[in-house]
């Protein structure tokens, strides 16, 4: 296949020698592969992922589209059913691992603002002393301060969610 932009290779290896030489002994090579056969390697599979991705972009090319796109690179592989499941398996447990982490982070400021809470209801249960403090302008009421925060938050949001939309939609659906 005929590259759209030759570019000049650079000289040398492309992958480190202690990658290539794992994958040698994973597939039944001797403990200490030769150099060569290291080089032979770094050449085959650099080889291939230039072809890879010079095909991927005359599947974009033939759609009038000047960047890849990742379905490119499926539709490129569609004949060969072992890389492309193995493609889709991947890319199923990225979008797992990016949940996963998601819910993490969201959990995390769940639990960060709990001890806050816990704080405020103490406050709110010293009886006579608390009140006073509350009184003295440093919260503006126990009770209604913790209301007044959850208007201005729904503010925010309402804000947020309105602008130019129409209101409502997650900002998931905005994005794209």
């Amino acid at each position: 296949m005929t590259e759209p932009r030759m570019r000049l290779r650079q000289k040398g290896q492309q992958f480190p020698s202690s990658d290539l030489e794992a994958f040698l002994i994973a597939f039944g090579d001797d403990d200490h592969p030769l150099s060569e056969t290291v080089k032979c390697l770094d050449e085959i599979v650099t080889d291939y992922i230039i072809e890879t991705c010079h095909e991927a972009a005359s599947v974009a090319h033939h759609a009038r589209r000047a960047k890849i796109k990742l379905d490119d690179f499926k539709f490129m592989l569609r004949r060969d059913t072992t890389k492309l499941g193995r493609v889709s398996e991947m890319l199923e447990t990225d979008k797992e691992l990016k949940r996963k982490r998601k819910a993490f982070d969201t959990d995390e400021g769940a639990v960060a603002k709990d001890p806050e809470i816990k704080e405020v209801d103490k406050d709110g249960a010293e009886g006579a002393a608390g009140k006073d403090k509350d009184k003295g302008g440093k919260g503006g009421g126990g009770d209604d301060g913790g209301e007044k925060q959850k208007k201005k938050k729904r503010k925010k949001d309402g804000r947020r969610n309105g602008a130019g939309v129409g209101g409502g939609g997650d900002d998931a659906s905005m994005m794209s």
